[in-house]
């Protein structure tokens, strides 16, 4: 006669044995996962203990028949899942216990039913993978490098990938790489806030870390970390063409690169768009090619809302023979304007005759696409950066 065990002891990583009863409770239908994963380590309890959670988890609730109402359940309503079930049609014939234990460690992490839509529109296939792999030692290392849970929960629905990265062969040697190079933990959580794919794309060879010397930034700066981090997550033969597509336009190599490490953003800029604010630049508005040194937001402004339409209404005012006039220092400073402050300045400070005139120019001159723009064919290569 087999004699019956006197303690049973549950993992968190191993919660799949009466998932159904721990998920749906007749009280509070997710009330017992809240404490689920305040810790991380093993609870030992007796078998009368096991018996008096059965009863509180509610033994004799009515178990769901579908997804649906394992969903519904985590109180999504039925708009969210339609959108759910459209990004990822597999949820409606998806094994309900292992629905219903994902869901339970998802719930632990403080993740809501609106976070649950958002998190299964970026990432479709996560509660179709495996979660729970080294759950409570990768959570105890993500408390650890974010700080608090808050700022955790936060990463977690900016970029739900966290849960699934390889913890030890990509994670934690990345973490170590960064701080290796001399960015500190509290400089990473906002750039894997920010930039998600910092992770999985990472990568650094003896090309990269040359791009990082030229660019002239030293550890400790503002900078160092973004150019970093960019550099880090970028090809190098798109590094390369990006940086060779600004020396064209007669700027010496160490001159593109100190640029760089001052507005290391520009990496994150398309040829096509660099080419195009350049050609305005040198060809329509006169201004020398190194203008850009000075003043890079000339390449981050869109040509179509920002560049081209406050350049005709410059020549504008200047035809009607009105004041104040946009020329010389005064454009660089009223092409870097925000909207209201620009129309403040230059459009609103006249009489309603004029600034009416002015704001029907403006705004027509706002409204020209670029040419052909309806027949461009979208060429992907991949990561854009």
């Amino acid at each position: 006669m087999e004699a019956k065990p006197s303690s049973l002891v549950i993992r968190v990583g191993s919660l799949l044995v009466n998932s159904q009863r721990f998920f749906f409770s007749s009280k509070n239908p997710l009330c017992s996962t809240c404490v689920l994963l305040s810790t991380f380590k093993s609870v030992t309890c007796s078998t009368s203990s096991q018996t008096q959670a059965e009863t509180v988890s509610g033994d004799g609730a009515e178990q769901p028949a579908n997804s649906v109402e394992v969903l519904r359940r985590y109180g999504c309503s039925d708009d969210d899942i339609e959108k759910m079930f459209l990004r990822r049609p597999s949820l409606r014939n998806a094994d309900l216990s292992q629905l219903q234990f994902k869901l339970n460690l998802l719930w632990g992490l403080g993740i809501t039913s609106n976070d649950l839509v958002k998190i299964i529109n970026c990432r479709p296939r996560l509660l179709s993978v495996r979660i729970n792999h080294f759950f409570d030692e990768r959570l105890e290392y993500f408390m650890t490098l974010f700080g608090s849970r808050e700022t955790l929960l936060k990463a977690i629905i900016r970029n739900p990938s966290l849960l699934t990265y390889d913890f030890h062969n990509r994670i934690k040697p990345v973490i170590t790489l960064y701080e290796g190079l001399g960015i500190s933990r509290e400089d990473l959580v906002p750039l894997l806030l920010s930039r998600p794919t910092m992770i999985p794309r990472t990568s650094f060879n003896d090309e990269k870390m040359e791009y990082i010397r030229k660019s002239g930034v030293l550890k400790g700066s503002k900078m160092f970390k973004h150019v970093v981090s960019i550099i880090g997550v970028s090809r190098s033969q798109t590094i390369c063409e990006k940086a060779a597509n600004i020396e064209k336009f007669g700027m010496s190599n160490e001159e593109v690169w100190h640029l760089i490490g001052r507005s290391p953003y520009l990496l994150t800029l398309s040829v096509d768009k660099v080419q195009r604010n350049m050609t305005f630049v040198v060809g329509t508005m006169k201004l020398p090619a190194n203008v850009i040194l000075d003043h890079p937001f000339l390449l981050y402004n869109n040509l179509e809302a920002v560049l081209k339409p406050r350049w005709l209404l410059a020549g504008k005012i200047e035809e009607m023979g009105v004041c104040p006039r946009i020329k010389g220092s005064l454009m660089l400073r009223a092409l870097r304007m925000a909207e209201q402050r620009f129309l403040k300045a230059f459009v609103s400070c006249h009489p309603d005759s004029v600034a009416a005139e002015l704001m029907d120019f403006y705004a027509k001159a706002k409204c020209v696409k670029r040419l052909a723009m309806s027949s461009k064919k979208a060429v992907f290569k991949g990561f854009p950066f």
